[in-house]
């Protein structure tokens, strides 16, 4: 008859092995998690950084509801980051990685992008990693980045900018075909890109940005400024006025000040 070793040893687990028992022991490192543990991805945070227009644009698409219920039509919109200029939106029935092909490419023409010059955000969406689009990237010498996984942060500009549009007070519940969408989105693109004052580009428009007016409006602004204020100095407490400055450089995720130190 076999001896059993007692249980209350410490660290010890009795493990039957055919005719015998064998021991593991924590003294050499027996006891512990045996099962295969899931291996996460680490995904790096994008820091991306602008200081004029053409040099980081940020993709996406959203959906717009269709006339019945689970029927949707898809917008897709490309922002130039620096001036919030759009340069390019498509409204299709699906969303497809040909589809962006051809608005990215279009883009990039109407632009008149040069290799090494562009580098191009999106999320992690289908058609955004797809093959395709990363060929097309690569031959027109984009670089491309993606957003981390489930965090909306990593894309703030597209986001904004589809809050913009569908807190619009004209924006319908449903569009009654693409037609009607195509018809809603190309008045709305025009004056957001002519029209709309953004507070993060100095209440400019897009448009004034992306195509170098800036410098012609803020002189402009400056001259008004100053007639204002020597019609009635005590209206700005006898401090002279001045107009708000563009910022010299816009990030996707800004280092903190001891990262950019290192």
């Amino acid at each position: 008859m076999r001896s059993t070793p007692p249980f209350w040893m410490k660290g010890t687990i009795i493990v039957p092995s055919g005719p015998c028992i064998r021991i593991l022991t924590s003294e050499h490192g027996n006891v512990k998690e045996r099962r295969k543990g899931h291996q996460r991805t680490h995904y790096h945070k994008p820091e991306l950084l602008a200081t004029k227009p053409n040099e980081v644009w940020s993709w996406d698409i959203t959906k717009l509801k269709g006339p019945v219920t689970w029927s949707f039509f898809y917008l897709y919109v490309i922002m130039d980051i620096f001036s919030r200029y759009v340069v390019g939106w498509m409204v299709a029935h699906r969303e497809q990685d040909a589809l962006a092909k051809r608005l990215i490419e279009q883009s990039c023409i109407k632009q008149n992008i040069e290799p090494g010059q562009l580098t191009v955000h999106a999320d992690r969406g289908s058609s955004m990693r797809s093959k395709l689009v990363a060929h097309l990237l690569a031959d027109l010498g984009v670089t491309k980045t993606h957003s981390r996984p489930h965090v909306s942060n990593d894309n703030p500009y597209s986001e904004s900018q589809f809050k913009t549009l569908k807190y619009c007070p004209e924006f319908p519940e449903r569009f009654g075909s693409i037609q009607d969408a195509r018809a809603f989105c190309q008045p709305f693109f025009d004056w957001y890109n002519k029209e709309h004052r953004h507070s993060g580009i100095a209440l400019m428009t897009p448009e004034q940005v992306h195509y170098g007016l800036s410098q012609k409006v803020l002189h402009f602004r400056s001259k008004v400024l100053l007639k204002a204020f020597q019609k009635n100095p005590m209206r700005f407490k006898g401090k002279m006025p001045q107009p708000f400055e563009l910022p010299e450089a816009v990030w996707i995720n800004r280092p903190s000040t001891d990262e950019m130190r290192v």
